[in-house]
């Protein structure tokens, strides 16, 4: 049975780094198994929704490649609606079954009802959060309520052992994990009084109509995975495999978030970073981690070992195709440069680490000039850079330069000379402000590079220099050629000889750093590299 995965973000903002990483590992893995996966927006808080972010969400998914295969907004499929928010009959109508078996009930108290009761328990040392009151109404009293028109809400009567066997798989990730109902809300709600559906129940729902076999999710809904399972056990339904992926941290080990730092992956987009490079560098942090095999309790985590009953061994799904050990292999490095096809042949989800990881801007950069120089090595790669950076300057570079610094062409040798030297492409105008505009001679770094060279030397370099390429054809114009050149004009002048590229380099970049000055002078051209020593010299 091939596997079908969902990424399932809320429309509550832009999607974020961790966020895109949870859609790179959906990919990954159905890609990996032959599988595919489908994007569902989460959107019954009306509270917390941002209008035209689920537009932005599809948008940041396209940018980075990850199409979702067949289903989704935008594109239909077997399983709509893709919005949960489209779903409420449907989430009705399985309430309403857990209501007839038992497995639910109505709960009409009030908010400051709730409160007064959730203290009350705190106080006498309960581990409980609600004492279940409206569990024990007869059905006479819920229908007269109902009828009158009281609020209320529909709880899961979850904790009944004996009506809701549990149910338990390992998780992809972390194994077997210990039963967690003594940290979860007591009969937790599932309906709402507005007749939306908590998470709990709609993902459940959702997951179930939908043939989602294997959810891949944060690390953060372990602690909801026991009320989940209650839900599938009540509903009798096998439940899908699931996969914990332990969360992205900031490099100062914070919690990722929105308002803390630049998360969004529209920033990334905009300030011009490589899309194999960002998927790349959110792939790696904690892929690979070397470790034995999940033992019965977690180190770290007291809420983590198998939900099965104590001194009963696990009750592995039908799907389960793990073995009971892990095969150890080597963690790839965390700067290992890798495109999509090589993420996915090597991506392994029962190696990952078990700890939340960090990003490291350093990181970025680094691959981000890897694949750079990539793309560079073929001719529709540098095609498509020059293309990118000929609309980003025509969009945002203040530049002001003539058409002539802003062909195809042109823009391709630029990225040549520059070479290694990018990190990023909006890099290519600061690097290198002379390749696009005329130089500042006037800078306080130009007359730096020539304050030990008077006015005289500085003439006489530039026109012996200015002389001879003059007379150099044009179809020698190439490096070996002006390298001799300045080679030989400069041993001509043995005085002069510790000014003499200093000089030059002033003449056509006014920089004191940069690519080899021949190599500028062919990307400058014969005509450019004239005019620009022409215009320091007085006139004969």
């Amino acid at each position: 049975m091939s596997s079908l995965l969902r990424f399932a973000p809320s429309p509550t903002g832009a999607l974020h780094l961790g966020g895109l990483r949870m859609a790179l590992y959906n990919h990954l893995y159905a890609k990996k198994t032959g599988g595919k996966w489908i994007l569902r927006i989460e959107d019954t808080d009306s509270t917390r929704y941002v209008p035209g972010a689920v537009e932005g969400i599809r948008q940041s998914l396209e940018w980075a490649g990850l199409e979702y295969d067949y289903a989704g907004p935008g594109k239909g499929g077997p399983h709509a609606p893709y919005f949960q928010s489209e779903r409420l009959d449907l989430y009705r109508s399985y309430t309403t079954k857990l209501l007839s078996t038992g497995h639910a009930y109505r709960c009409f108290c009030s908010v400051d009802t709730l409160t007064a009761l959730r203290e009350k328990l705190a106080r006498t040392g309960s581990g409980q959060s609600y004492d279940r009151r409206c569990l024990h109404l007869t059905e006479e009293e819920v229908a007269r309520r109902v009828r009158a028109g009281e609020a209320n809400v529909i709880r899961l009567n979850a904790r009944n052992g004996a009506r809701i066997p549990r149910i338990a798989t390992p998780d992809l990730v972390f194994g077997h994990l210990r039963d967690a109902h003594g940290s979860v809300a007591t009969d937790p709600i599932l309906l709402k009084t507005d007749g939306y559906p908590t998470y709990h129940l709609a993902n459940v729902v959702d997951d179930h109509t939908m043939g989602i076999t294997h959810v891949l999710r944060g690390e953060e809904w372990i602690t909801s995975l026991a009320i989940h399972l209650d839900i599938y056990s009540a509903l009798g339904l096998e439940p899908p495999l699931f996969a914990h992926i332990p969360i992205l941290r900031n490099a100062d080990g914070t919690k990722m978030s929105k308002r803390n730092g630049d998360v969004k992956v529209e920033d990334y987009i905009r300030n011009g970073w490589e899309r194999s490079a960002l998927l790349n560098w959110i792939a790696l942090p904690g892929w690979g981690s070397l470790h034995e095999p999940e033992p019965q309790t977690s180190p770290d985590d007291s809420t983590r070992t198998t939900l099965t009953d104590a001194g009963s061994p696990p009750l592995l799904s039908k799907h389960d195709p793990r073995p009971r050990t892990v095969n150890v292999k080597d963690a790839p490095e965390s700067t290992k440069v890798m495109d999509m096809d090589q993420l996915i042949a090597e991506f392994d989800i029962s190696v990952l680490t078990h700890r939340a990881s960090s990003l490291d801007p350093g990181k970025l950069a680094y691959l981000n000039r890897e694949h750079l120089l990539r793309a560079a090595t073929t001719p529709t790669g540098l095609a498509d850079l020059a293309g990118r950076i000929r609309l980003w300057m025509d969009a945002d570079a203040p530049l002001g330069s003539s058409p002539e610094y802003s062909t195809p062409e042109y823009i391709q040798s630029v990225i040549r000379l520059l070479d290694s030297r990018v990190v990023n492409i909006r890099d290519i105008v600061s690097l290198a402000p002379y390749l696009f505009v005329e130089p500042d001679y006037t800078s306080k770094l130009a007359q730096d590079m020539i304050k030990r060279a008077t006015p005289e030397q500085r003439n006489q370099i530039l026109r012996a220099v200015h002389n001879v390429l003059a007379g150099t054809p044009d179809d020698a114009w190439n490096v070996p050629i002006l390298h001799d050149i300045l080679n030989q004009e400069k041993k001509q002048r043995p005085p002069l000889q510790g000014l003499f590229l200093p000089v030059v380099r002033h003449s056509l970049t006014a920089m004191k750093d940069g690519p080899p000055v021949v190599e500028v002078m062919v990307v400058l051209g014969k005509r450019r590299t004239l005019a620009r020593m022409n215009s320091l010299l007085p006139e004969a």
